[in-house]
Protein backbone atom coordinates (compact mmCIF):
# COMPACT_ATOMS: atom_id res chain seq x y z
CA UNK A 1 0.00 0.00 0.00
CA UNK A 2 1.41 3.34 -0.96
CA UNK A 3 0.53 7.36 -1.12
CA UNK A 4 2.45 8.33 -4.44
CA UNK A 5 2.58 11.87 -5.62
CA UNK A 6 3.49 10.47 -8.84
CA UNK A 7 4.79 12.74 -10.75
CA UNK A 8 5.58 16.01 -9.03
CA UNK A 9 9.06 15.44 -7.23
CA UNK A 10 11.35 13.39 -9.12
CA UNK A 11 13.28 9.41 -8.36
CA UNK A 12 13.64 8.03 -5.15
CA UNK A 13 17.31 8.14 -5.42
CA UNK A 14 17.80 11.46 -5.93
CA UNK A 15 15.81 12.70 -3.00
CA UNK A 16 18.00 10.09 -1.27
CA UNK A 17 21.46 11.71 -2.27
CA UNK A 18 19.62 15.55 -1.27
CA UNK A 19 19.16 13.90 2.06
CA UNK A 20 22.47 12.89 2.74
CA UNK A 21 24.43 15.77 1.22
CA UNK A 22 22.15 17.74 3.39
CA UNK A 23 22.72 16.31 6.62
CA UNK A 24 26.88 16.43 6.15
CA UNK A 25 27.37 19.59 4.87
CA UNK A 26 25.56 20.89 8.27
CA UNK A 27 27.16 19.24 10.78
CA UNK A 28 30.58 21.63 10.62
CA UNK A 29 28.77 24.57 11.56
CA UNK A 30 29.42 26.15 15.07
CA UNK A 31 26.06 27.19 16.95
CA UNK A 32 25.20 30.15 16.97
CA UNK A 33 22.85 31.97 20.10
CA UNK A 34 20.21 32.22 17.80
CA UNK A 35 20.14 28.43 16.79
CA UNK A 36 20.13 27.63 20.26
CA UNK A 37 16.94 29.74 21.12
CA UNK A 38 15.44 28.06 18.07
CA UNK A 39 16.25 24.79 19.04
CA UNK A 40 14.91 25.40 22.85
CA UNK A 41 11.77 26.24 20.90
CA UNK A 42 12.06 23.17 18.72
CA UNK A 43 12.60 21.19 22.33
CA UNK A 44 9.21 22.77 23.43
CA UNK A 45 7.01 21.72 20.31
CA UNK A 46 7.98 18.18 20.11
CA UNK A 47 6.70 17.88 23.60
CA UNK A 48 2.93 19.01 21.97
CA UNK A 49 1.97 16.23 20.25
CA UNK A 50 -1.17 15.57 18.51
CA UNK A 51 -3.69 13.18 19.11
CA UNK A 52 -6.38 13.64 16.15
CA UNK A 53 -3.85 11.79 13.65
CA UNK A 54 -5.23 8.61 12.13
CA UNK A 55 -3.40 5.70 13.93
CA UNK A 56 -1.04 4.08 12.11
CA UNK A 57 -2.46 0.60 13.82
CA UNK A 58 -5.42 1.51 11.66
CA UNK A 59 -3.84 1.41 8.29
CA UNK A 60 -1.08 -1.24 9.33
CA UNK A 61 -2.54 -3.57 11.85
CA UNK A 62 1.02 -3.41 14.31
CA UNK A 63 1.46 -7.38 14.50
CA UNK A 64 1.38 -8.43 11.00
CA UNK A 65 4.66 -8.63 9.92
CA UNK A 66 3.19 -8.28 6.30
CA UNK A 67 1.72 -4.71 6.22
CA UNK A 68 4.75 -2.72 7.37
CA UNK A 69 5.17 -1.14 4.39
CA UNK A 70 3.40 -0.23 1.07
CA UNK A 71 5.20 -3.11 -0.36
CA UNK A 72 3.39 -5.96 1.96
CA UNK A 73 7.09 -6.37 3.04
CA UNK A 74 8.47 -6.94 6.68
CA UNK A 75 10.49 -3.94 7.01
CA UNK A 76 10.55 -1.75 10.29
CA UNK A 77 9.38 2.12 10.55
CA UNK A 78 11.66 2.68 12.34
CA UNK A 79 13.69 4.78 10.13
CA UNK A 80 11.01 7.30 9.54
CA UNK A 81 9.70 7.55 13.44
CA UNK A 82 13.16 6.80 15.06
CA UNK A 83 14.65 8.53 18.04
CA UNK A 84 16.56 10.31 15.81
CA UNK A 85 13.98 12.44 15.46
CA UNK A 86 11.69 12.05 18.09
CA UNK A 87 14.01 12.75 20.86
CA UNK A 88 14.71 15.86 22.31
CA UNK A 89 18.31 17.22 23.44
CA UNK A 90 19.00 19.75 25.91
CA UNK A 91 21.11 22.96 23.90
CA UNK A 92 24.85 22.58 23.63
CA UNK A 93 27.13 24.20 25.62
CA UNK A 94 28.07 27.51 25.17
CA UNK A 95 32.18 26.96 24.88
CA UNK A 96 33.59 23.75 24.12
CA UNK A 97 36.77 23.36 25.96
CA UNK A 98 37.64 20.22 25.22
CA UNK A 99 38.42 17.79 22.47
CA UNK A 100 36.75 14.50 23.76
CA UNK A 101 33.65 17.15 24.24
CA UNK A 102 33.49 18.40 20.74
CA UNK A 103 33.61 15.00 19.35
CA UNK A 104 30.24 13.74 21.42
CA UNK A 105 28.65 16.78 20.12
CA UNK A 106 28.44 15.82 16.56
CA UNK A 107 26.07 13.07 16.86
CA UNK A 108 23.62 15.16 18.30
CA UNK A 109 23.92 17.89 15.41
CA UNK A 110 23.50 15.14 13.01
CA UNK A 111 20.44 13.49 14.75
CA UNK A 112 18.48 17.05 14.34
CA UNK A 113 19.95 18.19 10.98
CA UNK A 114 17.15 16.90 9.67
CA UNK A 115 14.95 19.50 10.94
CA UNK A 116 16.87 22.00 8.98
CA UNK A 117 16.17 20.59 5.50
CA UNK A 118 13.15 23.57 4.07
CA UNK A 119 9.62 22.40 3.83
CA UNK A 120 9.75 21.72 0.61
CA UNK A 121 12.28 19.39 0.43
CA UNK A 122 10.48 17.42 3.43
CA UNK A 123 7.85 16.93 1.30
CA UNK A 124 9.60 15.60 -1.53
CA UNK A 125 10.88 13.14 0.99
CA UNK A 126 7.11 12.17 2.28
CA UNK A 127 5.85 11.66 -1.47
CA UNK A 128 8.16 8.87 -1.51
CA UNK A 129 5.84 6.88 1.27
CA UNK A 130 3.42 4.55 1.23
CA UNK A 131 -0.25 5.57 3.29
CA UNK A 132 0.50 4.05 6.79
CA UNK A 133 3.99 5.56 7.11
CA UNK A 134 2.95 8.77 6.03
CA UNK A 135 0.25 8.20 9.08
CA UNK A 136 3.33 7.26 11.23
CA UNK A 137 5.57 10.76 10.14
CA UNK A 138 2.08 12.54 10.84
CA UNK A 139 3.32 11.52 14.64
CA UNK A 140 6.74 12.52 15.32
CA UNK A 141 5.84 16.57 15.67
CA UNK A 142 3.38 19.79 14.85
CA UNK A 143 5.50 19.95 12.13
CA UNK A 144 5.85 16.66 10.61
CA UNK A 145 1.90 16.54 11.08
CA UNK A 146 1.51 19.47 9.15
CA UNK A 147 3.99 18.40 6.20
CA UNK A 148 2.45 15.04 6.31
CA UNK A 149 -0.54 16.38 5.57
CA UNK A 150 0.14 18.48 2.68
CA UNK A 151 -2.57 17.90 0.23
CA UNK A 152 -0.17 17.18 -2.68
CA UNK A 153 1.30 13.94 -0.93
CA UNK A 154 -2.59 13.00 -0.93
CA UNK A 155 -3.14 12.05 -4.49
CA UNK A 156 -3.14 8.42 -3.61
CA UNK A 157 -4.65 6.31 -1.14
CA UNK A 158 -3.20 2.46 -1.51
CA UNK A 159 -4.13 0.13 0.99
CA UNK A 160 -3.35 -3.43 0.80
CA UNK A 161 -4.43 -6.56 3.03
CA UNK A 162 -7.28 -8.66 3.69
CA UNK A 163 -7.34 -8.48 7.33
CA UNK A 164 -7.79 -4.47 7.47
CA UNK A 165 -10.31 -2.74 8.48
CA UNK A 166 -10.58 -0.64 5.32
CA UNK A 167 -13.98 0.94 5.81
CA UNK A 168 -12.81 2.34 8.85
CA UNK A 169 -9.42 3.05 7.39
CA UNK A 170 -10.73 5.71 4.60
CA UNK A 171 -13.44 7.36 6.71
CA UNK A 172 -10.30 8.18 9.13
CA UNK A 173 -8.46 9.50 6.44
CA UNK A 174 -10.98 11.25 4.23
CA UNK A 175 -12.12 12.81 7.28
CA UNK A 176 -8.77 14.31 7.99
CA UNK A 177 -8.60 14.89 4.14
CA UNK A 178 -11.56 16.98 4.57
CA UNK A 179 -10.90 19.71 7.46
CA UNK A 180 -9.71 22.26 5.36
CA UNK A 181 -12.32 21.88 2.14
CA UNK A 182 -15.19 20.82 4.26
CA UNK A 183 -16.53 17.37 2.95
CA UNK A 184 -14.70 16.99 0.03
CA UNK A 185 -11.02 15.87 -0.79
CA UNK A 186 -10.42 17.85 -3.80
CA UNK A 187 -6.82 16.79 -4.42
CA UNK A 188 -7.98 12.60 -3.71
CA UNK A 189 -7.85 11.46 -7.51
CA UNK A 190 -6.67 7.38 -6.51
CA UNK A 191 -7.71 4.97 -4.40
CA UNK A 192 -6.93 1.77 -4.61
CA UNK A 193 -8.12 -1.22 -2.25
CA UNK A 194 -7.34 -4.00 -3.76
CA UNK A 195 -7.36 -7.27 -2.02
CA UNK A 196 -8.70 -6.24 1.13
CA UNK A 197 -11.42 -8.64 1.51
CA UNK A 198 -12.67 -6.48 4.25
CA UNK A 199 -14.15 -3.60 2.15
CA UNK A 200 -17.87 -3.77 1.95
CA UNK A 201 -20.30 -1.24 0.37
CA UNK A 202 -19.96 1.43 4.00
CA UNK A 203 -15.98 1.80 2.52
CA UNK A 204 -17.15 2.59 -1.07
CA UNK A 205 -20.09 5.06 0.11
CA UNK A 206 -17.70 7.05 2.18
CA UNK A 207 -15.28 7.58 -1.08
CA UNK A 208 -18.05 8.62 -3.08
CA UNK A 209 -19.25 11.12 -0.34
CA UNK A 210 -16.13 12.65 0.37
CA UNK A 211 -13.96 12.20 -3.43
CA UNK A 212 -16.06 14.14 -6.19
CA UNK A 213 -12.68 14.38 -8.42
CA UNK A 214 -12.00 10.94 -8.41
CA UNK A 215 -10.41 9.14 -11.57
CA UNK A 216 -9.62 5.93 -10.63
CA UNK A 217 -10.96 3.05 -8.54
CA UNK A 218 -9.80 -0.22 -8.05
CA UNK A 219 -11.28 -3.13 -5.96
CA UNK A 220 -10.05 -5.78 -7.65
CA UNK A 221 -11.36 -8.92 -5.27
CA UNK A 222 -13.21 -6.99 -2.62
CA UNK A 223 -15.84 -9.67 -3.17
CA UNK A 224 -18.51 -8.51 -0.84
CA UNK A 225 -19.42 -4.85 -2.75
CA UNK A 226 -22.15 -4.68 -4.54
CA UNK A 227 -23.90 -3.32 -7.42
CA UNK A 228 -25.72 0.05 -5.05
CA UNK A 229 -22.27 1.26 -3.75
CA UNK A 230 -20.60 0.87 -7.14
CA UNK A 231 -23.50 2.79 -8.41
CA UNK A 232 -23.32 5.94 -5.93
CA UNK A 233 -19.26 6.29 -6.85
CA UNK A 234 -19.99 6.70 -10.95
CA UNK A 235 -23.08 8.38 -10.03
CA UNK A 236 -20.84 11.12 -7.56
CA UNK A 237 -17.62 10.77 -8.93
CA UNK A 238 -18.04 12.15 -12.61
CA UNK A 239 -14.33 11.90 -13.16
CA UNK A 240 -14.23 8.44 -13.02
CA UNK A 241 -12.24 6.85 -15.84
CA UNK A 242 -10.98 3.96 -14.78
CA UNK A 243 -12.49 1.09 -12.71
CA UNK A 244 -11.32 -2.07 -11.96
CA UNK A 245 -13.83 -4.42 -10.20
CA UNK A 246 -12.51 -7.46 -11.09
CA UNK A 247 -13.05 -10.80 -8.96
CA UNK A 248 -16.06 -8.71 -7.28
CA UNK A 249 -19.00 -11.72 -7.78
CA UNK A 250 -21.60 -9.26 -6.40
CA UNK A 251 -21.36 -6.84 -9.22
CA UNK A 252 -23.51 -7.48 -12.44
CA UNK A 253 -23.96 -4.34 -13.74
CA UNK A 254 -22.91 -0.28 -14.18
CA UNK A 255 -25.10 2.91 -14.23
CA UNK A 256 -25.93 6.02 -12.44
CA UNK A 257 -28.09 5.58 -9.46
CA UNK A 258 -31.92 6.66 -10.37
CA UNK A 259 -31.44 9.93 -8.25
CA UNK A 260 -28.76 10.78 -10.32
CA UNK A 261 -30.30 10.24 -13.34
CA UNK A 262 -33.10 12.53 -12.51
CA UNK A 263 -31.48 15.73 -11.27
CA UNK A 264 -28.74 15.88 -14.67
CA UNK A 265 -29.75 16.84 -17.96
CA UNK A 266 -31.25 14.56 -20.47
CA UNK A 267 -28.48 15.00 -22.50
CA UNK A 268 -26.12 13.71 -20.19
CA UNK A 269 -28.36 11.80 -17.81
CA UNK A 270 -26.64 8.04 -19.08
CA UNK A 271 -23.59 9.15 -20.07
CA UNK A 272 -20.44 8.22 -17.22
CA UNK A 273 -17.01 8.71 -18.31
CA UNK A 274 -15.31 5.52 -17.22
CA UNK A 275 -12.62 4.42 -20.29
CA UNK A 276 -11.18 1.67 -18.95
CA UNK A 277 -13.23 -1.32 -16.97
CA UNK A 278 -12.09 -4.62 -15.76
CA UNK A 279 -14.71 -7.17 -14.44
CA UNK A 280 -12.49 -9.86 -15.29
CA UNK A 281 -13.95 -12.88 -13.05
CA UNK A 282 -17.30 -11.13 -12.86
CA UNK A 283 -19.29 -14.39 -12.76
CA UNK A 284 -23.01 -13.08 -12.75
CA UNK A 285 -22.53 -10.89 -15.70
CA UNK A 286 -25.31 -11.31 -18.04
CA UNK A 287 -26.24 -10.08 -21.91
CA UNK A 288 -28.60 -7.81 -20.08
CA UNK A 289 -26.33 -6.51 -17.54
CA UNK A 290 -23.32 -5.47 -20.13
CA UNK A 291 -26.11 -4.18 -22.75
CA UNK A 292 -26.95 -1.74 -19.21
CA UNK A 293 -22.77 -1.19 -19.00
CA UNK A 294 -22.78 -0.44 -23.13
CA UNK A 295 -25.57 2.41 -23.08
CA UNK A 296 -24.38 4.08 -19.80
CA UNK A 297 -19.92 3.94 -20.53
CA UNK A 298 -20.20 4.75 -24.42
CA UNK A 299 -16.68 6.04 -23.97
CA UNK A 300 -15.23 2.85 -23.40
CA UNK A 301 -12.09 2.36 -25.14
CA UNK A 302 -10.42 -0.80 -23.04
CA UNK A 303 -12.93 -3.44 -21.62
CA UNK A 304 -11.80 -6.70 -20.07
CA UNK A 305 -14.77 -9.37 -19.92
CA UNK A 306 -12.15 -12.32 -19.07
CA UNK A 307 -14.09 -15.42 -17.47
CA UNK A 308 -17.72 -13.84 -17.54
CA UNK A 309 -19.03 -17.27 -18.29
CA UNK A 310 -22.54 -15.89 -18.77
CA UNK A 311 -22.13 -13.51 -21.86
CA UNK A 312 -22.85 -14.79 -25.49
CA UNK A 313 -23.08 -13.13 -28.62
CA UNK A 314 -26.28 -10.68 -27.83
CA UNK A 315 -24.17 -8.97 -25.44
CA UNK A 316 -20.87 -8.53 -27.81
CA UNK A 317 -23.92 -7.02 -30.50
CA UNK A 318 -24.86 -4.55 -27.42
CA UNK A 319 -21.65 -3.74 -26.89
CA UNK A 320 -21.45 -2.71 -30.45
CA UNK A 321 -24.26 -0.55 -30.60
CA UNK A 322 -22.85 1.82 -28.01
CA UNK A 323 -18.86 1.43 -27.52
CA UNK A 324 -17.70 1.98 -31.14
CA UNK A 325 -14.33 3.59 -29.71
CA UNK A 326 -13.30 0.37 -27.89
CA UNK A 327 -9.31 -0.61 -28.98
CA UNK A 328 -8.88 -3.24 -26.08
CA UNK A 329 -11.06 -5.85 -25.60
CA UNK A 330 -11.05 -9.52 -23.70
CA UNK A 331 -13.99 -12.13 -24.05
CA UNK A 332 -10.99 -14.92 -23.11
CA UNK A 333 -12.83 -18.13 -21.55
CA UNK A 334 -16.71 -16.72 -22.44
CA UNK A 335 -17.55 -20.18 -24.18
CA UNK A 336 -20.59 -18.89 -25.93
CA UNK A 337 -18.73 -16.46 -27.90
CA UNK A 338 -18.83 -17.55 -31.26
CA UNK A 339 -17.86 -16.68 -34.95
CA UNK A 340 -21.56 -14.89 -35.33
CA UNK A 341 -19.80 -12.86 -31.67
CA UNK A 342 -16.68 -12.02 -33.34
CA UNK A 343 -18.96 -10.61 -36.30
CA UNK A 344 -19.74 -8.42 -33.98
CA UNK A 345 -16.04 -7.28 -32.82
CA UNK A 346 -15.55 -6.59 -36.52
CA UNK A 347 -17.53 -3.34 -36.32
CA UNK A 348 -15.13 -1.58 -34.96
CA UNK A 349 -12.77 -2.16 -37.99
CA UNK A 350 -9.62 -0.25 -37.60
CA UNK A 351 -10.24 1.21 -34.07
CA UNK A 352 -9.18 -2.34 -32.42
CA UNK A 353 -5.81 -2.93 -31.49
CA UNK A 354 -6.23 -5.98 -28.71
CA UNK A 355 -8.27 -9.15 -28.89
CA UNK A 356 -8.38 -11.79 -26.71
CA UNK A 357 -10.35 -14.92 -27.77
CA UNK A 358 -8.49 -17.54 -25.45
CA UNK A 359 -10.51 -20.45 -24.81
CA UNK A 360 -13.70 -19.76 -27.24
CA UNK A 361 -14.42 -23.09 -28.56
CA UNK A 362 -16.66 -21.95 -30.54
CA UNK A 363 -14.38 -19.77 -32.75
CA UNK A 364 -13.18 -21.31 -35.85
CA UNK A 365 -11.70 -19.61 -38.98
CA UNK A 366 -14.89 -18.20 -40.07
CA UNK A 367 -14.69 -15.49 -37.41
CA UNK A 368 -10.86 -15.08 -37.69
CA UNK A 369 -11.62 -13.95 -40.95
CA UNK A 370 -13.97 -11.75 -40.03
CA UNK A 371 -11.59 -9.69 -37.28
CA UNK A 372 -8.80 -9.66 -40.46
CA UNK A 373 -10.51 -8.52 -42.87
CA UNK A 374 -11.96 -5.09 -41.05
CA UNK A 375 -9.45 -5.09 -38.25
CA UNK A 376 -6.54 -4.09 -40.62
CA UNK A 377 -4.59 -2.33 -37.46
CA UNK A 378 -4.51 -4.96 -34.78
CA UNK A 379 -1.24 -5.66 -33.08
CA UNK A 380 -2.26 -8.56 -30.39
CA UNK A 381 -4.39 -11.65 -30.89
CA UNK A 382 -4.77 -14.65 -28.16
CA UNK A 383 -6.41 -17.18 -29.54
CA UNK A 384 -5.19 -20.31 -27.52
CA UNK A 385 -7.58 -23.09 -26.90
CA UNK A 386 -9.13 -22.01 -30.18
CA UNK A 387 -9.27 -25.52 -31.60
CA UNK A 388 -11.43 -24.70 -35.17
CA UNK A 389 -8.73 -22.51 -36.72
CA UNK A 390 -6.75 -24.03 -39.17
CA UNK A 391 -3.96 -22.66 -41.55
CA UNK A 392 -6.38 -21.12 -43.63
CA UNK A 393 -7.28 -18.81 -41.03
CA UNK A 394 -3.75 -17.89 -39.76
CA UNK A 395 -2.99 -17.13 -43.65
CA UNK A 396 -5.63 -14.92 -43.83
CA UNK A 397 -4.81 -12.76 -40.80
CA UNK A 398 -1.24 -12.77 -41.90
CA UNK A 399 -2.35 -10.92 -45.03
CA UNK A 400 -4.79 -8.85 -43.82
CA UNK A 401 -3.05 -7.66 -40.11
CA UNK A 402 0.69 -7.32 -41.28
CA UNK A 403 1.35 -4.93 -38.12
CA UNK A 404 0.63 -7.83 -36.15
CA UNK A 405 3.38 -7.81 -33.23
CA UNK A 406 1.89 -10.74 -30.84
CA UNK A 407 0.34 -13.92 -31.91
CA UNK A 408 -0.53 -16.56 -29.23
CA UNK A 409 -2.15 -19.70 -31.10
CA UNK A 410 -1.35 -22.30 -28.61
CA UNK A 411 -3.18 -25.24 -28.43
CA UNK A 412 -4.38 -25.25 -31.72
CA UNK A 413 -3.80 -28.95 -32.97
CA UNK A 414 -5.23 -27.57 -37.21
CA UNK A 415 -2.09 -25.09 -37.59
CA UNK A 416 0.90 -26.03 -39.19
CA UNK A 417 4.23 -25.29 -40.84
CA UNK A 418 2.10 -23.76 -43.68
CA UNK A 419 0.27 -21.41 -41.44
CA UNK A 420 3.57 -20.18 -39.72
CA UNK A 421 5.30 -19.71 -43.21
CA UNK A 422 2.28 -17.57 -44.24
CA UNK A 423 2.67 -15.84 -41.02
CA UNK A 424 6.16 -15.44 -41.66
CA UNK A 425 6.23 -14.08 -44.91
CA UNK A 426 3.78 -11.47 -44.05
CA UNK A 427 4.41 -9.80 -40.49
CA UNK A 428 7.70 -8.63 -40.17
CA UNK A 429 7.28 -6.96 -36.69
CA UNK A 430 6.04 -10.14 -34.84
CA UNK A 431 7.64 -9.66 -31.17
CA UNK A 432 5.99 -12.65 -29.35
CA UNK A 433 4.77 -15.87 -30.84
CA UNK A 434 3.20 -18.70 -28.75
CA UNK A 435 2.82 -21.63 -29.91
CA UNK A 436 2.70 -24.11 -27.29
CA UNK A 437 1.21 -28.03 -27.44
CA UNK A 438 0.55 -26.92 -31.25
CA UNK A 439 1.02 -30.80 -32.14
CA UNK A 440 2.02 -29.92 -36.49
CA UNK A 441 4.22 -27.56 -35.64
CA UNK A 442 7.97 -29.14 -36.78
CA UNK A 443 11.56 -27.59 -37.26
CA UNK A 444 11.15 -26.07 -40.19
CA UNK A 445 8.28 -24.00 -39.73
CA UNK A 446 10.23 -22.38 -37.07
CA UNK A 447 13.39 -21.70 -39.42
CA UNK A 448 11.03 -19.63 -41.63
CA UNK A 449 9.50 -17.28 -38.64
CA UNK A 450 13.72 -17.22 -37.54
CA UNK A 451 15.18 -15.74 -40.92
CA UNK A 452 12.03 -13.45 -41.95
CA UNK A 453 10.59 -12.44 -37.96
CA UNK A 454 14.64 -11.11 -36.68
CA UNK A 455 12.80 -8.42 -33.90
CA UNK A 456 11.17 -11.84 -32.23
CA UNK A 457 11.37 -11.11 -27.89
CA UNK A 458 9.51 -14.31 -27.57
CA UNK A 459 8.94 -17.88 -28.47
CA UNK A 460 7.17 -20.18 -27.09
CA UNK A 461 7.05 -24.15 -28.61
CA UNK A 462 6.67 -25.66 -25.42
CA UNK A 463 4.69 -29.59 -26.50
CA UNK A 464 6.03 -28.83 -29.23
CA UNK A 465 8.23 -31.86 -31.70
CA UNK A 466 11.10 -29.39 -33.00
CA UNK A 467 14.63 -30.39 -32.69
CA UNK A 468 17.90 -29.02 -31.27
CA UNK A 469 18.70 -27.33 -34.43
CA UNK A 470 15.99 -25.91 -35.48
CA UNK A 471 15.78 -24.12 -31.79
CA UNK A 472 19.82 -23.21 -32.54
CA UNK A 473 19.01 -22.18 -35.37
CA UNK A 474 15.90 -19.49 -33.85
CA UNK A 475 18.72 -18.45 -31.47
CA UNK A 476 21.29 -17.37 -34.21
CA UNK A 477 18.87 -15.21 -36.41
CA UNK A 478 16.91 -13.59 -33.06
CA UNK A 479 19.69 -12.42 -30.70
CA UNK A 480 16.83 -11.27 -28.08
CA UNK A 481 14.38 -14.20 -28.25
CA UNK A 482 13.34 -15.99 -24.73
CA UNK A 483 12.59 -19.13 -26.18
CA UNK A 484 10.31 -21.11 -23.72
CA UNK A 485 11.10 -24.92 -24.73
CA UNK A 486 10.60 -28.45 -23.20
CA UNK A 487 13.58 -29.84 -24.66
CA UNK A 488 15.51 -30.93 -22.26
CA UNK A 489 18.87 -30.96 -24.89
CA UNK A 490 19.05 -27.17 -25.84
CA UNK A 491 19.98 -25.19 -23.03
Amino acid sequence: MGANNGKQYGSEGKGSSSISSDVSSSTDHTPTQAQKNVATSEDSDLSMRTLSTPSPALICPPNLPGFQNGRGSSTSSSSITGETVAMVHSPPPTRLTHPLIRLASRPQKEQASIERLPDHAMVQIFSFLPTNQLCRCARVCRRWYNLAWDPRLWRTIRLTGETINVDRALKVLTRRLCQDTPNVCLMLETVSVSGCRRLTDRGLYTIAQCCPELRRLEVSGCYNISNEAVFDVVSLCPNLEHLDVSGCSKVTCISLTREASIKLSPLHGKQISIRYLDMTDCFVLEDEGLHTIAAHCTQLTHLYLRRCVRLTDEGLRYLMIYCSSIKELSVSDCRFVSDFGLREIAKLESRLRYLSIAHCGRVTDVGIRYVAKYCGKLRYLNARGCEGITDHGVEYLAKNCAKLKSLDIGKCPLVSDTGLECLALNCFNLKRLSLKSCESITGQGLQIVAANCFDLQMLNVQDCEVSVEALRFVKRHCKRCVIEHTNPAFF
